[in-house]
């Protein structure tokens, strides 16, 4: 009677077990759909896209407009997906910005950014990342699958504009952290300078970070769902959500960076930037903006980004 007891109570363990790792797996799979699956998120603020005359950017976003952009493209990393750019020339420029869009946005939403670059003498190239905008791709990489992509966009560049030229590599938000990314890479030498503007340390404190704030998940259950999410990434996008950092990636950077962060952002949380700065070799310079929140520091403090950006890169880039 004892034993019969003790395996009634061994299956009931065992199919307990089963269904928590079945609603685990499953939750797994939704949450990876909402973090990695290109489509409508309903945590990103939809912005509107009129522009009015009270905007701080304006000007620049009304450029943006109404310039005449040339579209590039090639093949991803891995040769599976067409990636698409738009390129806008400065004439006499023999100096390029290459702009990286953040999660879920696209070339046309860096607008400013590209008539910031203009103002200062650069040519522009700003890519769509692979699954968002015009380019192809299944998955978002969070900037670690991006960063090969971006080599490639180098290899564009220079074979389009010349081994003279100097290029800047700038991002904001992922993009930001895919720039952070590929800066521990093998650049080619015509990389002079670095700018990243709000991105995160690794790809896995930021999900983390998004569980808690997003859906006020307590450390259980959202250590193993974190976990099961990363095995799915693997297995899917081929990396370890822990894998995807930037901090390691800056410790192999010699070049100059200049790091700038939303002194009130809690979506990429403030205190990230302070890792990633110390993290880096090269010459490099910390600027938060006080009161901005994610991605608002351009918006909020205009004259004062183009002094920090323009007074940095002059230091590298003739």
């Amino acid at each position: 009677m004892k034993q019969l007891k003790h395996k009634k109570l061994w299956l009931s363990l065992v199919i307990i077990v089963l269904l928590v790792g079945a609603i685990f797996t499953a939750a797994g799979f939704y949450f990876f759909k909402v973090a990695c699956v290109p489509g409508e998120k309903s945590f990103l603020s939809s912005d509107s896209k009129v522009i009015k005359k009270t905007d701080s950017l304006y000007r620049e976003k009304t450029w943006y407009q109404k310039v005449a952009k040339k579209r590039w493209t090639i093949k991803s990393a891995d040769q599976q997906y067409q990636l698409v750019a738009n390129y806008i020339p400065k004439a006499n420029a023999n100096k390029t910005a290459i702009i990286l869009p953040g999660y879920m946005d696209t070339k046309d939403d860096m607008g400013e950014y590209d008539a910031l670059f203009h103002q200062l003498g650069y040519n522009t190239l700003t890519p769509d990342p692979r699954a968002q905008g015009d380019s192809q791709g299944k998955y978002i990489g969070y900037g670690w699958v991006e960063k090969q992509d971006i080599k490639k966009w180098l290899q564009l560049l220079l074979a389009k504009n010349g081994s003279k030229q100097q290029i800047v590599i700038f991002g904001v938000s992922m993009g930001a952290a895919t720039t952070m990314m590929v800066s521990g890479e093998k650049l080619p030498r015509q990389v002079k300078a670095l700018v990243e503007d709000c991105g995160y340390s690794n790809v896995k404190s930021e999900i983390e970070h998004e569980a808690k704030a997003l859906y006020g998940m307590p450390a259980f259950p959202r250590f193993p769902l974190v976990e099961i999410l990363s095995g799915i990434n693997k297995a899917k996008v081929g990396y370890f959500l822990a894998d995807g950092s930037s901090t390691k990636q800056l410790q192999k950077n010699h070049r100059p960076m200049l790091f700038i962060h939303g002194g009130k952002d809690t979506f990429v949380p403030t205190n990230m930037v302070y890792d990633n700065y110390r993290a880096t070799k090269g010459p490099k310079k910390l600027w938060i903006a006080p009161k901005a929140k994610h991605a608002d520091s351009y918006q909020d403090y205009p004259q004062t980004y183009k002094k920090q950006v323009s007074h940095f890169l002059a230091k590298y880039v003739d």
